[in-house]
């Protein structure tokens, strides 16, 4: 799915009122006829209503919203704004729906009004859409303020107000906190960066049917993976096949006392089923590599370091986890990126040594993979003032060295050689445990085994290790879910993907 710009998705509004047809006032009555809907159904303990409209297209959403639920029998408080401002012409419109209707308390915006409201009354955020290009300041600002020291549950139309859609106006700018964000059509980018995204709650996207020709013919460098994309790359596994069919993946990793880390990837690359799977790795972890994943050969890279990263050519190496910083085994690692040029997936250890020198930048393969939590891509490429700006830097290294980056985050971001961002939705903060980042290690080495290609492992592998980790929330909670339990939930996530394949047919 496509990501958009606000102005892109004024466009998208646009074309689909002149090649539908349909009306500037119809449309809105479609978005807000799903919003209300939405909000009906999620919270039917919750009879209370205070929406807080501006003079805006948002503004006309809620008054919208506020009529449709008025009408599902919901007691409803409209607070509309400053009269001195003029209302769009769909919000004019939708105002005057709104006060024909007897019954219904339609109020002005007021600096000094406290809003009172019991417990229950949920609060409907229409101040602010994607048009907004600067922070609040005056009145705006303080009543967002107001609004978000209230404990009440705040639903936001669109996007919260004071939010740009498509990056950061400044660190000190007042965004309405929400715990819904009921937003339409396509994401926004600003919902997937932790800075910006920390303000939408659950994002609930609804479908209001725009054209999809223009979806399809208009471009954008920035997506998120979605069910449709997963099908797309998924290849389920053919009943005329045998071992060699699906690649030979070599996990590269432990040292002494980080012999777990190779499990981990080791497990995981077996499970996301690789042909043949070995782990080249110091000979004190041959006994717990054995005992742990018998399925897997064992190489021996040294005694209690690897100090010799010689494979077979026909292989795909995953390099890092639990490596280490030993001088011998950077010395080593080092030689071995001079004289290997298939694509490497490149992690942890391995990028710590890396980024000792930029000049060692240029010795890892072309297209290789590289899986940077923050701070290791500061380590490799410098620091930046924010996620927006460190993404930026991802797309230009990633161009200028042709490597596939995966810059890991709570929306993990995949970034091309060609300058493509694809944002992962699936995972969730039991990932925030040692262990997680080499468990990713394992599955797109064994994926990139399987022939799949560069860009289709990294679309896949982080798409899968989020989902297993859904899955294995939901059994064991995010506090309690374990790296394993994540390697465990991959088989029902497999299971997942035969069955639409299946129905796909």
């Amino acid at each position: 799915m496509k990501v958009f710009t606000a102005e892109q998705i004024r466009s998208w509004d646009q074309f689909t009122i002149s090649h539908e047809p349909v009306s500037s006032i119809q449309l809105m009555e479609r978005a807000s006829i799903a919003a209300a809907h939405w909000i009906s159904e999620h919270f039917k303990n919750h009879k209370k209503l205070a929406v807080f409209c501006g003079n805006g297209n948002n503004g006309g959403d809620g008054l919208a919203v506020a009529r449709i639920l008025y009408l599902k029998g919901f007691d409803v408080d409209v607070f509309v704004g400053d009269s001195k401002r003029k209302f769009s012409e769909d919000a004019s419109v939708n105002l005057k729906r709104l006060r024909d209707l007897s019954g219904i308390s339609v109020r002005k915006l007021s600096p000094g009004e406290h809003y009172n409201f019991d417990e229950k009354t949920i609060i409907v955020d229409a101040l602010f859409g994607t048009g907004l290009s600067r922070p609040l300041e005056g009145d705006d600002k303080k009543l967002v303020e107001q609004l978000n020291n209230k404990k009440n549950s705040k639903i936001s139309i669109d996007i919260p107000s004071g939010l740009s859609a498509d990056g950061i106006f400044d660190d000190s700018s007042v965004i309405l906190k929400a715990d819904y964000t009921l937003t339409f059509q396509c994401w926004k980018r600003t919902f997937l960066h932790p800075e910006t995204g920390n303000y939408t709650g659950k994002v609930v996207l609804l479908d209001i049917d725009l054209s999809k020709t223009y979806a399809e013919t208009t471009g954008s460098d920035y997506s998120v993976i979605d069910d449709q994309l997963i099908g797309s790359i998924f290849i389920p596994r053919q009943e005329f096949s045998h071992k060699g069919t699906y690649g030979k993946a070599v996990i590269v990793g432990g040292s002494y006392g980080k012999i777990g880390a190779a499990v981990l990837a080791t497990r995981s690359a077996l499970k996301t089923g690789a042909g043949l799977t070995f782990t080249l790795a110091p000979e004190c972890g041959y006994d717990i590599l054995q005992l742990s994943c018998p399925e897997a050969m064992f190489i021996k890279g040294g005694d209690t370091f690897i100090f010799n990263f010689e494979t077979d050519k026909d292989v795909t190496c995953g390099v890092g986890p639990g490596l280490g910083t030993h001088s011998g085994t950077e010395k080593s690692f080092l030689s071995f990126l001079k004289s290997h040029s298939q694509p490497l997936v490149l992690d942890a250890d391995a990028l710590n040594i890396i980024s000792k020198d930029q000049k060692n930048l240029k010795l890892i393969p072309k297209k290789s993979i590289i899986t940077p939590h923050p701070k290791e891509f500061e380590r490799l490429f410098g620091n930046t003032d924010n996620s927006f700006k460190r993404l930026e830097l991802a797309r230009k290294k990633a161009k200028e060295l042709n490597l596939y980056i995966i810059l890991k985050d709570h929306h993990t971001q995949i970034i091309t050689p060609h300058g493509k961002v694809f944002y992962n939705i699936t995972g969730n903060a039991g990932l925030a445990k040692g262990g997680s980042g080499d468990i990713l290690t394992g599955i797109l080495t064994s994926l990139l085994a399987q022939k799949y290609s560069e860009e289709e492992t990294c679309i896949l592998g982080v798409w899968l290790h989020g989902r297993a980790a859904d899955v294995a929330s939901e059994k064991h909670s995010k506090e309690s879910m374990l790296p394993t339990d994540v390697i465990d939930a991959l088989g029902t996530v497999f299971e997942e993907l035969n069955r639409k394949a299946e129905r796909n047919l």
